[in-house]
């Protein structure tokens, strides 16, 4: 019986890459020796996606593809790459001493792109941006924006009647600013004085905006709250983290936070990660500086609140400062213990304990709150906050709940 020799075809590994802009995104191919193999442009939509994506994958076998934008521009082609099972990965523009010896065009771009992707190995994976985070970023760029106008607009009705008229000034000088908002958007300017008219046309224009300013907020408040509480419920029942807290954060890591290889990393994502300032017989850390800064923003948030209200914190303080540490020392080290602590909760999301029961069980009782707070040696208020849940207290709940069940 004669031997076959049966013949396979290896196809062979492509890389790509993509310049994004507004419009149009320039893609190109190259192989596993970084050689071109061709570049076209494509329309931003979806049949341009899908052109794009047929191109880079007809000349072989493509292992991933180097998005320039994959958060802006790109964020469209990339979610639709990995729809389509195309591995996508982070592409930050050639520094600028590059691109003065190679110059710059679409087509360079995109080839750079391409051969970072095949050169590089810890490449940065992009946010996916498909799920309830991209929608918190959309309410949290909307009421950023909102509380920016809100501002500028209570500015300008300060500054305005410092320069009205005697009258003008004189009637709202010793006004607080919630009852100056109030009165200035029912103010009726007069139809006689041709320069009080207008003055008090604008300042209730701007009292009326602030007002609508005030309700646009309260409305996405509502909504943020809603989502965050859904994307993160034990992220935001913990001590010190609010609604916008936990949706800055939330956005910092995205959809994906299997995304940052180790809580070391999101530490450096947000700007607490360690930098070593060590000198001679003095070994320290500085502050980080780089980084997310809302993020950032957000863990000092945190790391103030629990200063003020948690015994816990406050000792930690307290040991540090007898160590003969600064004040910027003992906030960078309870920063990036936050977030650790934050990396955690949104990486491997705790169970929160259930407070629901607490209230219909003193009820059963015929237990007060007042009599419950007696006896617990607490405010009523705190008995309340716990009951409805505005409030985190886990071994408080856990007395209280032991205290009811034995009376």
């Amino acid at each position: 019986m004669e031997g076959k020799t049966i013949m396979t075809t290896i196809e062979a590994e492509v890389f790509a890459g993509v310049d994004t802009h507004a419009d149009t995104h320039h893609a190109a191919v190259i192989d596993s020796n970084g050689k071109h193999l061709g570049d076209t442009q494509f329309p931003t939509t979806k049949a341009g996606y899908a052109a794009l994506a047929a191109f880079i994958t007809a000349t072989g076998h493509l292992v991933r593809v180097g998005v320039e934008g994959t958060g802006s521009y790109g964020s469209g082609l990339s979610r639709h790459l990995r729809e389509h099972g195309i591995e996508v990965v982070e592409v930050i523009r050639p520094n600028r001493q590059v691109r003065r010896m190679q110059g710059k065009s679409d087509p360079v771009d995109a080839y750079a792109a391409a051969k970072t992707a095949l050169v590089e190995t810890n490449h940065t994976i992009p946010k996916t941006a498909d799920g309830p985070v991209e929608a918190i970023r959309f309410l949290i760029v909307a009421r950023r924006s909102a509380i920016k106008a809100r501002t500028a607009a209570q500015v300008q009705i300060k500054t305005l009647l410092i320069t009205a008229p005697e009258p003008l000034r004189a009637r709202f000088q010793a006004t607080s600013d919630k009852a100056l908002i109030a009165d200035l958007a029912r103010l009726r300017p007069s139809t006689t004085n041709s320069t009080a008219g207008p003055i008090a046309i604008a300042l209730r224009s701007l009292a009326r905006r602030h007002q609508h300013l005030t309700e646009e907020i309260a409305d996405l408040d509502t909504a943020l709250d809603a989502l965050v509480e859904h994307a993160a419920p034990a992220l935001r029942a913990t001590k010190g983290v609010g609604t916008v807290t936990a949706a800055q954060l939330l956005i910092t890591a995205g959809d994906n936070p299997d995304r940052l290889r180790s809580e070391a990393a999101f530490a450096a994502l947000c700007g607490v990660s360690p930098i070593p300032a060590s000198s001679g017989k003095t070994t320290r850390h500085r502050l980080n500086r780089g980084g997310d800064r809302q993020a950032n923003a957000a863990l000092h948030r945190i790391a103030l609140v629990r200063m003020s209200y948690e015994q816990r914190t406050r000792d930690y303080v307290a040991k540090r400062r007898a160590e003969g540490r600064s004040g910027k020392e003992i906030l960078r080290c309870l920063k990036r213990t936050i977030a650790r602590e934050v990396f955690a909760l949104m990486t491997n999301p705790a169970e929160i304990p259930t407070v629901t029961d607490l209230r219909p069980l003193r009820q059963a009782k015929g237990i007060s709150i007042q009599t419950a707070a007696r006896s617990l040696g607490v405010w009523p208020m705190k008995i309340s906050t716990i009951e409805r849940g505005a409030r985190r207290e886990d071994d408080f709940a856990i007395t209280y709940r032991n205290w009811l069940t034995a009376a």
